[in-house]
């Protein structure tokens, strides 16, 4: 049993055996992108899986993604789109036949896969280095399999079967592409120049081991010149001259630690199987160092949506980085902020560029998207930066960055302002993201861009204290705090604008962002509660257009309502509407939903917007055990709580800036709330708490220390554990392949819940 030491708490996992039973598992060959084994580490991504055209049925794809690689001129998109960069195939003597498994081990990120041919068998494990751009496969290959061989392929190479495989969509842009291959000290190399001038270089070497067995090293990096094919050769060599082991070693370690940060575990099988496999998901798709994580991450296949979409999509994907203690993982965001500023300047009409910055629906990396009637998408970039900014207290970030980025967003709106007879200021007809699309439905007084705006006023205000920034503007944000024109409301809730109800289907939740994600209306009073309630009731109601991303949404703000059976209602509408490997797929594929669904899981465990740490703030019946370690709150501060049997056993507390910390749990109805200092031998604190309000405490708490409160004479056993499935049996590796009936209890050696004997015997 692994322990995770942390002062008076302790972690208690065996890590591998936990999340062996999150494995995403395959009992025959996958045969698309919907339900492939995905492999990446925020540059190079593999997705493996086969082909049923008979041409192929002996052949695993590996496809290739780059994150980086753009076709280097804009597309029918307007925007510098992503573009394929190839496949690696391995081609076997057979055909892939029965029985042949995969598995991809959550713990070490590696696909394993046992592969039966019609003529003999292969052993294989794969795996993108951590650390390196580059994809490692093994092979050990039965006497009658030991012609298999990997081959390399350009795009612009494959059969077409390969190419229409997932679909096709003459909206993608791909470019011409000269292929030129060569070999360089027994390293192949195949360089692709699109007719830009830009392109990718791919290179590969492969070692003979005995008996059978075989090593294979590829990498993808961008660049077509001379200099990007030295690249591609070093990478590749430093890899295959590292000791196998040693190579191995350091990508686990990466994971192992990665994985550490924070623990989270529910009694719905499905549900945490889906949690954990989204955070394999995300370090797979971005890192500090990578660039923005859009659309598609690594995996790009057959797409209408090959960049960043920035009224949704990349702020839904980047959602759980902040409460999963993760925020290493969102620096790729505040990078391309930071590299882009003159850009996003330039993204506004030119009259405005002075004091003004914005960002359209979507771009390329470079940020590129000029700002029409869609107002407020770079206001909503700035809430996840402040998300991020509130979760480390990090101060450069506030000051360096998010402080002027949205200074100049706020300011392009301040432009548009107009005052009403009514004495309050109105904003003119905009777009409210996804209603009446196709219509181009302009909405005065839109809820999404008055919401953002009323944010945006109020964080300047609140930062430029913080600061001690003496601003010129403040005076016009206190005056738009004060006399911006209400969220327009009616019978049903809350309305898309001013003169436009809520009347047909809408998969966005842009008409009430005020409630999530920005807590505007935050649902403590009786009236804002029926408010919310209402109008969530409503959008639901109407069905029409939802999607899978409506139901994160729907999740999260039933999470505020504290309707935790609602919430779990929508999250397990989600696993109806996400592919058998937890990606989403609509016209094509994007990655944003799944990973908003984890966000949703925290949401329903911790919230901690209005200076408030909620913990289990929307438990569902079925949750009554439930535990989390580490999760991250805003305030700086990282939370861990155990519920056994209904109740909270205990929550801890450790401050990482000294902020003030004011805790809601339900230990305060069960008596008094007591205190020890977990890192000081439970030294008792218990002065330090102070009741305010029913069901809220204030806990004077410092930099640095660690707090546990319980109710009761003794301290509890402060362990965090994996909780019991309340499944009987649990519900284990349900993802990767299609296996519903995993969820019925049948399948992996199941015992079936028939009659021992036939009737009448």
């Amino acid at each position: 049993m692994g322990r995770q030491g942390d002062g008076g708490i302790r972690l208690e996992t065996d890590w591998a055996e936990y999340l062996s039973g999150h494995d995403m598992d395959w009992v025959v060959k996958p045969v698309s992108w919907d339900s492939g084994a995905f492999l990446g580490n925020g540059f190079v991504g593999a997705m493996a899986y086969g082909e049923e055209h008979a041409s192929m049925r002996n052949t695993l794809r590996f496809v290739l993604g780059r994150t980086d690689v753009s076709a280097g001129s804009a597309g029918r998109s307007g925007f510098d789109p992503r573009v394929p960069v190839g496949e690696v195939h391995l081609r076997l003597e057979g055909w892939i036949y029965q029985p042949t498994s995969m598995r991809l081990d959550l713990w070490n990120a590696e696909l394993r896969a046992d592969i039966t041919t019609t003529k003999g068998s292969v052993q294989l494990r794969a795996f993108v280095h951590s650390e390196m751009p580059v994809l490692c496969i093994e092979l050990e290959c039965s006497e009658e399999e030991r012609g298999a061989a990997i081959e390399w392929a350009a795009y612009s190479e494959l059969d077409q079967v390969l190419k229409q495989a997932d679909g096709i969509n003459l909206n993608q842009p791909i470019p011409n592409t000269v292929v030129t291959r060569r070999t360089v000290d027994r390293v192949g190399v195949g360089i692709q120049r699109f007719e830009s001038g830009q392109g990718c270089t791919t290179s590969w070497t492969e070692r003979e081991g005995a008996e059978g067995r075989r090593s294979y090293w590829i990498a993808v990096v961008r660049g077509c010149e001379e200099t990007d094919c030295a690249e591609a050769v070093r990478v590749v060599r430093e890899a295959s001259d590292l000791p196998g082991d040693r190579l191995v070693r350091s990508h686990r370690d990466w994971w192992h630690s990665y994985y550490r940060q924070s623990f989270v575990s529910i009694p719905d099988s499905r549900l945490e199987s889906f949690y954990w496999i989204q955070m394999y998901k995300l370090a797979s798709a971005t890192r500090a160092n990578a660039p923005l994580l859009d659309n598609i991450g690594p995996w790009l296949t057959t797409t209408p949506w090959p960049g960043a979409w920035f009224n949704m999509n990349v702020q839904m994907s980047y959602s759980p980085v902040y409460a999963s203690n993760r925020l290493e993982l969102g620096q790729s965001l505040i990078a391309a902020l930071r590299r882009c500023r003159e850009q996003l300047i330039a993204n506004v009409p030119e009259a405005y560029r002075g004091d003004s910055a914005g960002l359209g629906r979507s771009s390329g990396l470079d940020l590129k998207s000029e700002v029409d009637d869609e107002v407020g998408n770079l206001t909503w970039i700035c809430h996840s930066v402040w998300r991020h900014y509130r979760c480390s207290m990090d101060e450069e970030l506030l000051r360096d960055l998010l402080y002027p980025l949205l200074r100049r967003s706020v300011n392009y709106y301040l432009h548009l302002l107009e005052e009403g007879e009514d004495g309050r200021l109105h904003l003119p007809p905009t777009i409210s993201p996804e209603y009446g699309s196709f219509k181009r439905l302009q909405v005065a007084d839109c809820h999404y861009d008055l919401a953002l705006l009323r944010w945006g006023c109020e964080t300047l205000l609140d930062s430029a204290e913080r600061l001690g920034v003496e601003d010129e503007r403040i005076g016009r944000w206190r005056e738009v705090v004060e006399r911006l024109a209400p969220m327009p409301t009616d019978d049903t809730g809350f309305r898309v604008g001013k003169d436009t109800p809520l009347a047909f289907g809408h998969r966005h939740f842009s008409h009430l962002l005020a409630v999530f994600p920005l807590h505007l209306i935050r649902c403590e009073s009786s009236e804002e509660w029926e408010l919310v309630h209402r109008s969530l009731r409503h959008w639901l109601g109407l069905e029409g257009d939802l999607r899978g991303f409506s139901f994160t949404g729907a999740a999260s703000i039933a999470a505020a309502l504290g309707q935790g059976e609602l919430a779990l209602q929508c999250l397990h509408t989600l696993l109806h509407l996400i592919t058998p490997n937890t990606m989403y797929k609509e016209a094509g594929p994007v990655i944003e939903t799944p990973l908003a669904g984890a966000e949703a899981i925290h949401d329903m465990l911790l919230q901690s917007w209005g200076g408030v740490l909620r913990i289990f703030p929307a438990m569902p019946a079925q949750w009554r055990d439930t535990a989390f370690h580490d999760l991250r709150a805003e305030g700086g501060f990282l939370v861990s709580a155990v519920r056994e049997g209904g109740e909270t056993l205990f929550v801890r507390v450790r401050s990482l800036a000294g902020e003030p910390c004011f805790v809601r749990s339900d230990l305060t109805g069960r008596g008094a709330v007591r205190a020890v200092e977990a890192n000081h031998g439970r030294e008792d604190r218990s002065d330090r708490v102070a009741v305010v309000e029913s069901g809220l405490i204030r806990l004077d708490i410092r930099a640095g220390e660690d707090i546990v409160l319980y109710v009761g004479e003794r301290v509890p056993d402060l362990a965090v554990r994996a909780v019991r499935p309340s499944e009987a049996p649990p519900i284990r590796n349900y993802f990767g392949g299609r296996t519903p009936w995993r969820q019925y209890g049948l399948g992996q050696g199941c015992r079936l819940s028939c009659q021992s004997r036939p009737p009448g015997e």
